[in-house]
């Protein structure tokens, strides 16, 4: 992976591109399938990456970037329910020095004296469900999981089961106050769990078993019965508040005091401490503590206990500037490892999994492990017999990071030049690290994979369609292409003979296929699985070019484009990849979608099998041109930029101002800049705003702004 300070503008809007799709897909697999794929560790350097990229390339900042993004959406098994006020999530601190520099960033924002003292809050950072428990005239009237932040699923029903939550708070509570917490699972109620739905199992083989106690407690509570939940061990613990009509206290603790005597659980690690120095030797105490806590953490989180800088300091796009969390090291345990195997995924990908001695890691049982790519395989130099260190940070996939013995008298692991599965070449491209099957929809793997993120949430969403389904329909050479899917009713009557099959389940099947002959074009051009076009750019591309048939004329146009544009006798490859992926982008023409994306469109219509099965699915669904609707506002949509001396605010504060608005905060002039408002001091930004013609206004004029979008 190149440094964000070594790449082209080019390279980083194709950065941005696929690590907003790949953070989009490991949200709903975490927070809307409770199935991750990945480590926090993992999950956390992917938003580094995103977020240096940005700070490099503040104008390719993606309108769906993952620094903006909440969550995920919710699921569509459950009432979805609007949150009063949005639940956010926190930034993360990783090194002591990280939560020094939030205080220091919360004094620098506030114009804070450097001896005034700044209070923190400091509690465990639980790891369980986000939910919001609305109350009014001390009655429970609703209950939320978080969702995306701005719309979560509707779980009253179930949360009345919960013994730590009350029905009606005790003493005298505001008329309307919301309070949120985390839904958990403690950890002998986990084990106990898994042991009691083995024993209920009529085969145990098949039996439900939850990877973790954050797994168990989320499917615990979005059951569809009440009854399930019910008999789930679930707890709750509180650790602020929402939407409140008045607030008992002026301090985060004084808050969090009332909360816990009205009757809802509160943590008894949360303290009051003043400055960073006492927060960290407070992180440490726990820390020492974590494996003796009846339930998972991993950090603690750090609040400003003054509410009235709280609301002075507000929030970024996804998270309060108020606060952060302070994430544990990950934890590790040694091992063996037995055998290398490959996986190959929905884009050909060849997947190296290491096959273990079973070890227990936080608490779980860890037999496999991925080793990513070749790459990473000779980075470690790990070969089957080999002694590891596994690491499970954030009680999800686990990860190797040190090889133990390095023994180069074991046999070595021969990364395969064929798929495993088809017998296809398998392929490294320039420039990229992972080696793919070159089989496409012919590979038996690919098109399982293929088909699964066809009907997958994010793309089509068919429901009834799952994993052993599809690969039952697979088996029986009913289905080999998402055409096929529009055409299961021809065998609806042998359908109804095999084993597991009635009458009304056939036929919600394909009511539900039947639902889908028009889809959305972004979900349907996202479904069909080609690289680096995800659920984002999908949506971007077709703002622009509004149908399907106009997407693969733009896929021709970049083929014709790469044939007639030859690289030049003494031209080096680099020039010539730099002068032609110049090229292709100019012919997208959409912002934030680079060459990558076009030389990948053009990849898949210049193979005839793939034309073959667009034609054939486009035979069968009818996708209505894509059209989004755009509210207008003063600012919204326009780029704005701040310069010189802010007399009433700080820049940060400007800053958000401005995205709260609709509007792009930029740190530089250029033509594509719509407003710049200009303090005492202005310089060179005004001088150049000034001589590109760019209306320039004061600090009095953008607080009117401000004031008139209410």
């Amino acid at each position: 992976m190149t440094a964000p300070d070594k790449l082209s503008e080019a390279e980083a809007s194709d950065r941005l591109a696929f690590l907003a799709a790949e953070i989009a897909r490991h949200n709903a697999l975490y927070h809307t399938d409770d199935t991750p794929e990945i480590s926090d560790a993992d999950y956390d350097a992917l938003m580094r990456e995103n977020n240096a990229i940005e700070a490099g390339f503040p104008e390719l900042v993606r309108e769906d970037s993952p620094s903006k993004v909440v969550g995920a959406a919710p699921a569509g098994n459950l009432t979805k329910v609007a949150h009063a006020q949005r639940m956010y999530s926190l930034d993360n601190a990783f090194a002591d020095e990280d939560v020094t520099e939030f205080v220091d960033r919360v004094r620098r924002y506030l114009k804070l004296a450097e001896d005034e003292v700044v209070a923190l809050t400091a509690e465990p950072k639980i790891d369980g469900l986000s939910c919001s428990l609305r109350y009014e005239q001390g009655v429970l009237v609703l209950a939320a999981t978080r969702g995306d932040g701005s719309v979560g699923e509707d779980v009253t029903a179930n949360v009345r089961t919960i013994d730590d939550i009350p029905d009606r708070l005790t003493g005298a509570a505001p008329a309307v106050f919301e309070i949120r917490g985390e839904v958990y699972m403690a950890k002998d109620d986990f084990a106990a769990l898994n042991a009691r739905l083995l024993d209920e199992a009529e085969d145990p083989a098949k039996a439900r078993q939850f990877a973790n106690p954050r797994n168990a407690a989320a499917g615990s509570l979005r059951q569809k019965d009440p009854g399930v939940t019910a008999s789930r061990p679930l707890r709750f613990l509180a650790h602020g508040w929402g939407e409140a009509s008045d607030l008992p206290a002026d301090t985060q603790k004084g808050v969090m005091d009332a909360i816990a005597a009205w009757g809802l659980p509160v943590s008894d690690d949360l303290v009051r401490v003043e400055g960073a120095a006492p927060a960290l030797a407070h992180y440490r105490g726990i820390e020492a503590r974590r494996a003796d806590l009846p339930f998972d953490i991993d950090g603690v989180v750090y609040k400003v206990d003054r509410l009235d800088w709280q609301k002075r300091l507000g929030f970024v796009a996804k998270a309060p500037r108020w606060a952060i969390a302070h994430k544990f090291p990950a934890e590790k345990a040694q091992t063996t490892l037995e055998a290398i195997d490959i996986q190959v995924g929905r884009t050909g990908k060849l997947t190296p999994v290491g096959r273990l001695v079973p070890v227990t890691v936080g608490g779980v049982v860890v037999s496999n492990v991925t080793l990513h790519n070749a790459d990473e395989i000779a980075r470690l130099g790990v070969r089957p017999g080999d002694r590891i260190v596994v690491q499970r940070a954030g009680d999800v996939i686990p990860q190797v990071v040190e090889n133990l013995t390095r023994d180069e008298e074991l046999p070595a692991f021969i990364y395969p030049d064929h798929c495993p599965v088809c017998g296809s070449e398998a392929v490294r491209e320039e420039g990229e690290v992972d080696i793919r099957c070159t089989g496409g929809l012919i590979c038996a793997a690919q098109r399982f994979e293929r088909l699964r993120h066809f009907v997958s949430r994010g793309a089509l969403d068919i429901a009834g369609l799952g994993d052993k389904t599809i690969e039952e329909f697979l088996e029986l050479g009913w289905i080999k292409e998402p055409a096929d899917i529009f055409r299961l009713a021809a065998h609806r009557d042998e359908l109804l003979t095999r084993e597991g099959w009635k009458e009304k389940s056939v036929e919600n099947l394909l009511a539900a296929i039947e639902a889908k002959r028009a889809p959305d074009a972004a979900r349907l051009l996202f479904g069909l699985g080609i690289r680096h076009v995800g659920a984002v750019t999908a949506r971007d591309m077709l703002k622009r070019y509004t149908t399907l048939p106009a997407i693969r004329a733009l896929g021709a146009d970049i083929i014709a484009l790469r044939e007639a544009t030859p690289q030049a006798l003494a031209e080096e490859d680099g020039r010539y990849r730099n002068r032609l992926d110049k090229a292709v982008a100019e012919v997208i023409g959409v912002e934030n979608v680079g060459a990558a994306v076009g030389h990948a469109l053009a990849d898949f219509f210049h193979e005839p099998h793939n034309v073959e099965a667009w034609d054939d699915l486009l035979r069968e669904v009818s996708p209505p041109d894509f059209i989004v609707e755009t509210q207008e506002s003063a600012v919204s949509g326009k780029t704005v930029v701040f310069t010189g001396s802010l007399e009433t605010m700080s820049r940060d504060e400007a800053k958000a101002q401005a995205e709260a608005l609709g509007a792009k905060s930029a740190g530089s002039v250029s033509k594509k800049t719509d407003l710049v408002v200009a303090g005492p001091g202005a310089g060179s930004k005004l001088k150049q705003a000034e001589a590109l013609g760019i209306r320039v206004i004061s600090e009095a004029e953008w607080a009117q702004i401000v004031s008139d979008a209410g």
